[in-house]
This record gives structure tokens, C-alpha cells and sequence, in this order.
């Protein structure tokens, strides 16, 4: 069974996190390192060194909300980039948890007039 995610944005913070953190030191993460508002409604997207657990922080009207995904086989496929922090849409997020990897997916085009 599936989440149905409804955010403004969603970030992966990149590079391993310590799983140990819960939702006050991850919430100060998020403002502090990260420089987000934890408020603002969107997921902040945290995956552990072995890449076998992530963590969703968001708030939801009046909390903190946290969700875990542990797999007992195989691993994530986290994004490895130099950025501290990625957008991603909803849809990838979905692609991730289902461990999939978010870095072949075909990029979106926009265009303003046809040719």
C-alpha cells in the first residue's frame, strides 16, 4: 500500500544522515544546515550511510510528522550529488520508495512555440 503525497515541494538531503535523529534534531537540520523552512508544508527526504532506511519529515497544520521506510533487502537507490539538497517532484519521490532510480528518468521539457 502506497501514500498519496500532497506537498509544495519535495527535497532529498543528500549524502547519509544519522538515523538516530527524530523529529526536533531533523527539523533543526532542515532550518539550520539545510536553510528551509520546516513549516511550509514540504517533505524533507533523509536516507541512512547503508541506504537501506529513509525518514519523511513535513508538517502537517499543527505537527511534525514523521514517516520511515526500512527495506529488509536490497537498497535505496539515493541520489549521490555535490549539492547538499535536490528538488524533486512527488512522482519521484513515489519512484525512490519503490526503489527505483530517479537519475534515468527522462527530464521534463517545456517548450513555448512549435517549430
Amino acid at each position: 500500500m502506497g501514500l498519496k503525497w500532497e506537498a509544495p515541494a519535495v527535497y532529498l538531503a543528500l549524502g547519509p544522515t544519522d538515523m538516530r535523529k527524530q523529529i526536533n534534531s531533523l527539523a533543526a537540520l532542515v532550518q539550520g544546515t539545510l536553510g528551509r523552512d520546516p513549516f511550509g508544508g514540504a517533505l524533507f527526504c533523509f536516507c541512512n550511510r547503508r541506504g537501506t532506511l529513509i525518514k519523511v519529515l513535513y508538517w502537517d497544520r499543527n505537527g511534525f510528522c514523521l514517516w520511515m521506510k526500512r527495506l529488509e533487502k536490497h537498497k535505496f537507490v539515493w541520489p549521490r550529488r555535490e549539492a547538499e539538497l535536490i528538488e524533486v517532484g512527488v512522482r519521484e519521490l513515489e519512484w525512490l520508495l519503490e526503489g527505483l532510480d530517479i537519475r534515468g528518468a527522462h527530464e521534463k521539457l517545456e517548450y513555448r512555440t512549435v517549430v
